[in-house]
């Protein structure tokens, strides 16, 4: 079972518009961040998969950013951010990020994908995971921050996640 990260109703989410991100505020201790890739993204994935997997077995706290706690978007930014790179916080602003992936096929180990809570729904944005690999047509394995496991891996097909699927986002 999985609680949701902050959500949007697709309908009430703010239009994307470009180049209106605030510049990124460095904190003292830290490099800055980039706000896109030095290179190709696909140059970051192994980074990205590899820092998303250290977050295994880390628990479940809605709002939470770090290793004692962390909800679904939590993660991914978590994940950006020790790679390096600058992405939204909020599974809404998260959803709107990128590029979308046409086709479930397409999915590549990088993408973000995006969950509605009740299967075979329409609504609501609720949950958001990274693909770490793709290991054919019915298995793409993604990290995400679960409520009542904590961080795990699970595939886009299981019997809970597959009918919920909303979209895929290639971030960069």
């Amino acid at each position: 079972m999985m609680t949701s990260c902050a959500v949007f109703r697709t309908s009430e989410a703010p239009s994307r518009s470009t180049n209106t991100r605030p510049a990124a505020k460095a904190p003292a201790s830290k490099r800055p961040l980039a706000v896109k890739p030095k290179g190709a993204y696909t140059n970051y994935v192994r980074d990205v998969v590899n820092t998303a997997r250290t977050f295994t077995g880390t628990p479940y706290r809605s709002g939470g950013n770090d290793r004692r706690g962390i909800d679904c978007s939590g993660l991914v930014a978590s994940v950006y951010t020790e790679v390096g790179l600058k992405v939204p916080r909020i599974s809404w602003q998260q959803a709107e990020f990128g590029t979308e992936v046409e086709e479930v096929h397409d999915i590549k180990a990088g993408d973000w994908i995006f969950y509605v809570p009740d299967a075979g729904k329409a609504g609501y944005v609720s949950h958001v995971g990274i693909v770490t690999e793709v290991r054919g047509k019915n298995e793409i394995l993604f990290i995400h921050a679960s409520s009542s496991k904590g961080v795990r891996e699970d595939n886009l097909y299981s019997k809970y996640f597959k009918n919920r699927f909303v979209k895929a986002i290639r971030p960069f």
